[in-house]
């Protein structure tokens, strides 16, 4: 038998190291004993029996112990693995209940943002002259705007007449220009007509 296997032996008859395996042998050798004794009717014989069967007890003690320290083992065992669903599924839960609150943070900042902006447009607007101002400056510009407009269309108007009386004005002055040109021919003419008869006399 190797090393290994009786180790693993004696884990398995002594695994907790209650000394059951020496509890065992120390069994063995006294029944071994008892069982060869020549005297095992006498005095001797009941004292090594009663032995024997309170070591035999301790043993039947120790396997029960053993028994039942599997079976809580086991039970603990499935508590665990209840405990480790419980809280896989909490994780889960968990999990889920940060990504809403991630979303529900996002939808907060966004809000506030939003209440931001509207707080400096509010600002803004409160720095603005209200309506019936607005609309008495605005009736205001728009009659000074009309009255400018009139005047610039009676200055258009005047400076069109100016144009007109200038167009005819010159348009007069090459026509006199042009009647001029043409009688200075004529009187040429006619003062060598009035020249002629003195040449002749």
């Amino acid at each position: 038998m190797s090393d290994e296997e009786v180790i693993r032996r004696r884990l398995m008859i002594d695994g907790d190291g209650t000394g059951d395996d020496r509890r065992l042998n120390m069994f063995l050798k006294n029944l071994t004993k008892w069982a060869m004794s020549d005297d095992a009717s006498g005095d001797e014989g009941s004292l090594t029996y009663e032995r024997l069967m309170s070591q035999l007890s301790q043993c039947e003690f120790s396997i029960a112990k053993s028994q039942q320290g599997c079976k809580m083992n086991a039970i603990e065992l499935e508590n665990y693995e209840t405990l480790y669903k419980q809280i896989d599924s909490g994780t889960e839960l968990v999990k889920a209940e940060i990504v809403q609150a991630k979303e529900e943070l996002n939808k907060a900042k966004q809000i506030r943002r939003n209440r931001m902006e509207y707080d400096a447009l509010a600002k803004v607007i409160n720095q603005q002259p209200d309506r019936k101002e607005t609309e008495a400056r605005l009736a205001e510009l728009k009659a000074e705007l009309q009255s400018m407009q009139a005047c610039q269309d009676g200055l258009d108007a005047k400076l069109e007449m100016r144009r007109k009386q200038f167009h005819v004005l010159v348009t007069s002055i090459h026509q006199l220009q042009q009647m001029l040109d043409e009688e200075q021919p004529e009187e040429g003419a006619d003062c060598s007509a009035a020249d002629s008869p003195m040449d002749a006399s």
